[in-house]
């Protein structure tokens, strides 16, 4: 028996795995186990579709130990998944997978990363406990003519959701490969504005650092925001003339970290993703992406 674990923290970089077996698979399951269920306010927090950790998603590749189902998400101690709804045993499990001496040590990474996932982890806490629920009226003007409606639940189709990341999403191509800037094109970047933008106009997406929010004649609008030296994300207009997004394989979404929605990406709530790099274009159809993989 072994356990897959995926670190569900970046939005446009491959999100990191590792896979335990024998005493350490053991001793994590014994943490796992499901304590009582959860309250429905608890069910409301923050959801899964924000900007930074969003949880571990397990995956039992043998039989599933009893209990549990064969693939479930534990976020803040709280376990979600089919007919799971309940508290670990271990409610500070998240810390203890992400830190250095977890199942992720066995990465290499170096204790920056480790510092930096674990700021991540305590700022969901937070965000957890101050997200408040809204009911947000979706406007259906048409203030961007070219641009793509939010229709979320194309991008939100449960065996595709995790095959495309903020930047298919934004580039409105679904390629079910994850795509990153670039690949297409054999540019390689790094997780700076410097890079990232040069990568993605091989692709053929179009620089406009002047666009300032405004629809373009022809095509439709992107943002690209970055953690520098950490992950970059996508942002992208709509046909009403708000902003839409998807947090790397999560749900597509029309709100940020405070459950705004979106007017301008560049004063929206981004958390770690402090700089705004540019706007872009991306005329339809001119745009070439790939991925490290297939689904």
């Amino acid at each position: 028996m072994s356990i897959r674990l995926t670190l569900d923290i970046f939005s446009g970089r491959v999100n990191p795995q590792v896979v335990v077996t024998g005493d350490q698979e053991r001793d994590l399951l014994n943490r796992l186990r499901p304590q009582r269920e959860l309250r429905r306010s608890e069910l409301l927090a923050a959801p899964l579709s924000v900007l930074g950790y969003r949880g571990v998603i397990v995956e039992q590749l043998g039989r599933a130990a009893s209990g549990l189902p064969k693939a479930f998400r534990v976020a803040h101690g709280d376990l979600i998944g089919e007919g799971l709804r309940h508290r670990a045993t271990d409610e500070n499990v998240d810390e203890f997978v992400c830190g250095s001496t977890g199942p992720f040590g066995a990465l290499g990474q170096d204790r920056r990363f480790f510092d930096r996932v674990l700021n991540e982890v305590d700022r969901y806490r937070e965000l957890r406990e101050e997200w408040r629920e809204r009911h947000h009226r979706w406007p259906l003007s048409r203030r961007c003519r070219c641009a793509p409606l939010y229709e979320p639940a194309w991008w939100n189709d449960p065996s595709r959701v995790g095959c495309n990341n903020c930047y298919n999403y934004g580039t409105d191509y679904r390629t079910d490969t994850f795509a990153q800037p670039g690949m297409a094109s054999g540019v390689s970047h790094t997780t700076t504005c410097p890079t990232v933008i040069p990568a993605a106009a091989a692709d053929g997406l179009i620089d406009r650092p002047s666009a300032d929010n405004h629809c373009p004649e022809e095509g439709h609008l992107v943002a690209l925001v970055m953690g520098p030296g950490w992950d970059y994300h996508w942002y992208r207009k709509g046909r009403n003339g708000y902003w839409t997004h998807k947090p790397g394989g999560t749900p597509a979404t029309n709100v940020d970290n405070n459950n705004n929605l979106i007017t301008d990406p560049r004063t929206a709530a981004r958390d770690g993703y402090t700089q705004f790099c540019t706007f872009m274009v991306v005329m339809h159809g001119h745009v070439k992406l790939v991925g490290p993989w297939t689904c």
